[in-house]
């Protein structure tokens, strides 16, 4: 070691300068730098980028409403029916289907119409429902024509033809499906 004060060598023993008697001070081991810390994460990448495709984030929701719109048919089929019976016949059940009857012959052939147009309406509801959420390869088509037959049906079937000519029509959308549709 060297004194701070003098410059004479002095031993690492002794706590004063020999030569001059001023304080040996011992100097410290090197002190290593601290670690450079490590890098920040990236930023999370923006929302848009790691969202589903547009297929993808809407199938589920997608066939339950079609299910939703089947049920909703068969309902308002029935009512249908009872409003149409009680206007031909009268009466709200008393003389069964071939009872006394008041209204106009074409009221009576309008009753099975209705029925049928019903259930075949939610029988294709039920069914793309069925096809979308078992993303089935075919269901994407059923979809498309089942929708546009659904525009006629103000508002409800109008709404959920638009979402689903949105969701399924472009051919972007077809490639998507495709991507995702079980092959079982």
């Amino acid at each position: 070691m060297i004194c701070q004060t003098c410059g004479n060598q002095v031993t690492a023993e002794v706590r004063f300068c020999p030569q001059c008697g001023a304080p040996v001070v011992v100097a410290a081991a090197p002190v290593p730098p601290p670690p450079i810390p490590p890098a920040y994460p990236p930023p999370y990448p923006p929302v848009y980028a790691t969202r589903a495709p547009r297929v993808q984030r809407n199938l589920q929701m997608l066939g339950i409403l079609w299910c939703a719109f089947g049920g909703y048919r068969i309902i308002t089929g029935l009512i249908g029916i009872f409003i149409m019976r009680v206007i031909t016949f009268r009466s709200f059940g008393d003389w069964g289907w071939g009872g006394p009857f008041h209204g106009a012959p074409w009221m009576v052939a309008l009753l099975p119409l209705i029925a049928v147009v019903s259930v075949v309406t939610a029988f294709l509801a039920f069914l793309v429902g069925f096809s979308l959420l078992r993303r089935k390869p075919w269901g994407r088509v059923l979809g498309i024509v089942v929708a546009i037959l659904a525009l006629l049906k103000f508002p409800i079937g109008t709404a959920l033809g638009i979402y689903t000519l949105w969701v399924l029509a472009p051919a972007e959308s077809g490639m998507e499906y495709e991507a995702i549709a079980d092959r079982t």
